[in-house]
Parts: structure tokens; C-alpha cells; sequence
């Protein structure tokens, strides 16, 4: 592999360019919800399910911009997705604070993209400020809140770094030509294994995990349904781009068949980690970096981006209406595309990042992780990479109820 692979080749655009999956639909694992809350998956809001996403939008309320009286932004993002140092401090935080005397609020609060909207939806709803400047959704969340006119549009004369955004993301599905959304990291969905559980075997396709008698009982798929089924159409020889409700049966036929035979030890989000690294599960569907971070700890853990296709998603960020510090969060996000910011936080992350320059970079900061495949990827591994095509509102509701009909029943 090159120490420096190019993001910007076509496969990437080809992979990237579209509607993207969620990275932690469950980030604190499955709640055990029933069909009706379809949670982790699309639930229904007022606007409805994502769709395809066509970047219209009504409006957003706005309310005055007080970022240059009030030196204080309000972030929620994702757990353990910011780069932290030994003494507990976010080094890219505190940067940017005295670059800009700028103070972040940062929350670790968003576990699942259908709880956080949960909260604010009320609030939105009602034109009322959520307390935060800005957050990082998943691409389907994305197109929600922009055809239900929660989001504001980006001011990019606050934003210049957004030049270093990688070609591939530009211009996506969900919002064509980036005016609400710009990409903060991106990240596969593939196999991990733990070779003290499997016997020393490599768990590298899906019909392996599915079927392999010795695994029975000791394997997890994702509570995420574009991760899960996406890599089981793929396994099946369908194109995820464009696969019909007929393929998406099928699918579920093959999951619900492996847990009816007990192949299945259940379904999780992040919360696989530790039971595979103690091996109490022995091979599962799993996220890049999840994966990247555990092998730190025990660098015998296999992960493997399946010969017939993985899936890949991407979270980004956004400012919702009735922000009181737009700029701020704007010269926030600036701050991140800096290609040596985003090196560092990369870093620690271990996700795909999205901002030109950072492969290098990283090459200074850390060549090993430069040369990792699961955070700079090649041309080759980026060529098996494909996106689960957008749903229509129907679609959504239907597929999202045999899904959960397996995942609680």
C-alpha cells in the first residue's frame, strides 16, 4: 500500500458521493425498543424518513447572531470521537480556544442519531433554540433535518479551510452542493474476529459468519440496518446502489435463517467491543474504527473488509436553527479542516478524514497509523467500498419493520 493514498480517486467519489450509512446508530448498544419506535434505523419524524434527500428545504428559523459579543460555542458529537490527551484535555479544543478566545462547550451526547433527534426535535419544532451551535449527524439524518427546515445554511466566507474538503465529498445526494452539512469522519462496516474464539480461523466473508457451524452461537450483526443488510446484499451479489425490495427480502431471509438455526449471539452497537476482545463473541459485523483501537491493546484481532463489498458511512456537521453562535461554530468547523488539525484528531479517531492534506500530515504525526488501510485507505480496498442507495419514505417504514421484526423479535 502506499503511505499516502489519494482520496480523491474515483472510486471514492463513486463510494462517497451519495447517501452515506450511520457510523453508531446505537452507540450504547440496542435498547431492546419494539417495531413502533424504530429505533436506530429511520424512524418516522414529522417530515418523514430521509428519502433520497434533494437538498430542498423550508427555511430555517434564526434568531441574532451573538457569537461576537458571547466568545462561546456549543458542540455535541459523538462519544470517544474527539482526540484526548493523558491528562484527559482535547488538544485540538484547546487550540482552537487560543487561536480564537473562542471557549467550546463540548458534549459527549449523541449516541444514536433517532435519540438525539429526539431531544431536539421538540424544540425545533417549536423555533426554539436546543442549546447547541452545532452537532455531527449521520447523511440520512442530514437529509431530514434539511427538508424539514432545521438546519441553517453554512456561511462559507467563516469557513475558507472548506477548500481542503476532499473532491469525493463536494457534492452529495443529501445535500447537493454542501450548503448545510460538511463531513467531519468516514468509516467502514466489515468483519472482526477474535482468533482465541474462531480457533485461529480469519472470519473474512459474511456467508463464513452466517454459516460456519463453529461460530454458533457467538456472532453479533449491528443493529444498524444499512450496515447489516447492506453487507448481506453485497455478500449476495447485489448492488446496494440500487437493490429492489425483492433483494431486500432476501436479505432478511438470510438473517432471519441464521438466527433461527442460533448462529446468531444477537445484535449490538458499539457495545461489541469488549465481548469481543474478551472472545465471549467470536466474530461480528464491526466498525473501522472500533476495531482500529481495540487492536491496540491486542493486535491479534482481525478485522476484514469483505472480497465482495463492504458499506461506508460518514457523520457531519451541522448548525440548527435558533443557533445563537453561528460564526462561532462555523470558524469551529474551520478550525478542523486544517489539514494538521485534522491530523491530530484523526489520530486518536482512527476514522476515514475527510480533509485534503491530512495523509501527510499524519505521516509526520505517526507513519504506522498513515499506513493503515482502515484510516488512509487504498485504491484497492476503496474499490469494494459502496453506500446503501437512498430510501423513499415507504420504503423506509416497510424496510425498517422487518428489520426490527429480526433485531427484537
Amino acid at each position: 500500500m502506499s503511505s499516502t493514498p489519494d482520496l480523491n480517486n474515483l472510486a471514492f467519489r463513486a463510494a462517497l458521493g451519495r447517501g452515506l450509512v450511520s457510523r453508531r446508530a446505537a452507540m450504547l448498544g440496542f435498547a431492546g425498543l419494539g417495531v413502533a419506535a424504530l429505533s436506530a434505523c429511520g424512524s418516522e419524524g414529522r417530515g418523514g424518513n430521509a428519502g433520497t434527500g434533494d437538498g430542498s428545504a423550508a427555511p430555517a428559523a434564526t434568531q441574532e447572531d451573538l457569537s461576537d459579543s458571547e466568545k462561546v460555542v456549543n458542540w455535541s458529537n459523538w462519544p470517544e470521537y474527539i482526540d484526548v490527551d493523558d491528562d484527559g484535555e482535547r488538544p485540538s479544543l484547546v487550540a482552537f480556544t487560543a487561536a480564537t478566545g473562542i471557549t467550546v462547550n463540548y458534549t459527549e451526547d449523541y449516541n444514536d442519531n433517532d435519540e438525539f433527534y429526539a431531544k431536539v426535535r421538540p424544540l425545533l419544532e417549536a423555533g426554539e433554540d436546543t442549546g447547541r451551535d452545532t452537532w455531527c449527524s449521520t447523511d440520512w439524518m442530514v437529509a431530514r433535518l434539511i427538508r424539514q427546515g432545521y438546519l441553517q445554511e453554512l456561511n462559507y466566507d467563516n469557513i475558507p479551510n472548506a477548500d481542503n474538503l476532499v473532491d469525493s465529498l463536494k457534492d452529495v445526494e443529501f445535500d447537493s452542493g454542501r450548503k448545510f452539512s460538511l463531513p467531519w469522519q468516514s468509516g467502514f462496516a466489515g468483519i472482526a474476529w477474535n482468533p482465541a474464539s474462531t480457533g485461529g480461523k480469519a472470519i473474512e466473508s459474511i456467508d463464513q459468519l452466517l454459516n460456519d457451524p463453529a461460530l454458533k452461537g457467538r456472532v453479533t450483526l449491528l443493529t444498524e440496518m444499512r450496515d447489516t443488510v447492506g453487507l448481506v446484499l453485497l455478500d449476495l451479489g447485489k448492488d446496494i446502489t440500487s437493490f429492489t425490495a425483492e433483494d431486500f427480502d432476501e436479505a432478511i431471509a438470510v438473517i432471519q435463517d441464521a438466527k433461527d438455526r442460533g448462529q446468531l449471539l444477537g445484535f449490538t452497537g458499539n457495545d461489541y467491543t469488549q465481548s469481543l476482545a474478551s472472545g465471549d463473541i467470536a466474530a461480528c459485523i464491526a466498525w473501522t474504527g472500533d476495531v482500529v483501537q481495540l487492536q491496540y491493546d491486542n493486535p491479534d484481532l482481525g478485522y476484514a473488509l469483505p472480497e465482495k463489498g463492504c458499506t461506508l458511512w460518514s457523520d457531519n456537521w451541522v448548525i440548527p436553527a435558533m443557533a445563537k453562535h453561528k460564526k462561532n461554530a462555523e470558524l469551529l468547523i474551520n478550525h478542523y479542516f486544517d489539514p494538521a488539525v485534522m491530523a491530530e484528531a484523526a489520530a486518536w479517531i482512527n476514522y476515514i478524514p475527510p480533509v485534503k492534506g491530512t495523509d501527510e500530515a499524519l505521516m509526520e504525526i505517526d507513519p504506522e497509523i498513515a499506513g493503515n488501510e482502515l484510516i488512509l485507505p487504498s485504491d484497492e480496498v476503496l474499490s469494494r467500498a459502496h453506500v446503501f442507495r437512498g430510501l423513499t419514505d415507504q420504503e423506509e417504514t416497510d424496510f425498517t419493520a422487518k428489520f426490527q421484526a429480526i433485531v427484537v423479535g
